[in-house]
């Protein structure tokens, strides 16, 4: 716990959100409200769903803004907000204002007039080593583009996209890669644990923030249903280079759309979800395999991928 309250503001989502929304509580840190988007149909059933970090604040009774849009009404109301909110990391009455924002995750442009209202400036955490993999899908990325040496960077919000000068930035290996979502767990923990140690230091003007080497920006891109798609080929050839790289669009994408190719089946192409593979890392690069381990055949359950060579009359694979 600071010596002194931060109070500060917590703009997020998604469920990378709440990981670091717990990982600040664990050092100390609670927001003292929450700004995150409205609650959106989810399911067959298409039921009205809050965001995970809705249900994480009022599970603590911390205060939720869930605007439809970051208009001029609803920033007038965030600023009357920002200058009277309750103290909610030791439950006692307090007026002060709140002096930062931190974003992890929110999921929309936030406007500068936005960014302007906390005195102490609006937090960041990336999780690349900026300038490279600016954008929203910067795990996917490092992932895809077997970037073993990435890292998190907390950086001051800018009117551009990942744009902002940098606070600090920490480096991460990855030796063999994890599902997408291990992946996001580990580096959302990592983001807020660096967020917390800087906290203190920034509140108190001891640390400034460096200008990213903008001619070294890199740019992510929205992912797609359709980026899924592997080349049977990719499976099939004994080429490890392309295996390995069918592998790490599972890993990917490995949540979502989910890596999946097609067989024909009964006369129709059927797509299959690959849901559980894994690397044979050999020495010899050239003994090195893909082992599709679990799949979900066009409208069955998921098996065993030998259950389903077998199951599917498939032996071509």
């Amino acid at each position: 716990m600071p010596k002194l309250p931060i109070k500060f503001a917590f703009f997020g989502s998604s469920r990378f959100s709440v990981i670091a929304l717990d990982e600040l509580e664990r050092a100390g840190f609670l927001p003292a409200f929450v700004v995150t988007t409205i609650d959106k149909p989810q399911g067959r059933k298409m039921i009205l769903t809050p965001t995970p970090v809705k249900e994480w604040a009022l599970s603590k009774e911390i205060k939720v803004l869930d605007p439809v849009k970051l208009n001029a009404e609803f920033i007038e109301i965030l600023k009357k907000e920002t200058l009277s909110a309750g103290d909610s990391q030791n439950g006692t009455p307090d007026s002060s204002p709140v002096t930062i924002f931190v974003v992890a995750s929110y999921g929309k442009i936030i406007p500068q007039a936005v960014l302007d209202i906390p005195k102490q400036g609006t937090l960041n955490i990336h999780p690349s080593l900026l300038p490279k993999y600016r954008g929203a899908s910067p795990l996917q990325s490092a992932i895809l583009d077997d970037a073993k040496d990435t890292g998190i960077t907390i950086m001051m919000i800018d009117a551009g996209m990942d744009h902002g000068p940098i606070i600090i930035q920490e480096k991460v290996r990855v030796d063999e890669w994890p599902t997408y979502e291990d992946f996001e767990k580990m580096m959302a923990e990592k983001g807020a644990k660096l967020l917390a140690e800087i906290l203190p230091k920034w509140t108190a003007n001891e640390i400034k923030a460096k200008e990213q080497d903008h001619t070294a920006a890199t740019f992510t891109k929205k992912i797609t249903k359709e980026d899924g798609l592997i080349d049977l080929a990719c499976i099939e050839n004994t080429d490890p280079t392309d295996q390995y790289t069918a592998f790490r669009k599972i890993q990917a994408f490995h949540e979502w759309p989910q890596a999946y190719f097609f067989v024909e089946h009964n006369g129709k192409n059927i797509r299959v979800k690959v849901t559980k593979a894994s690397w044979q890392n050999s020495a010899d690069i050239s003994t090195s395999k893909l082992i599709i381990e679990k799949v979900i055949p066009e409208g069955s359950k998921e098996m065993s991928y030998n259950d389903f060579l077998r199951g599917y009359k498939i032996s071509s694979l």
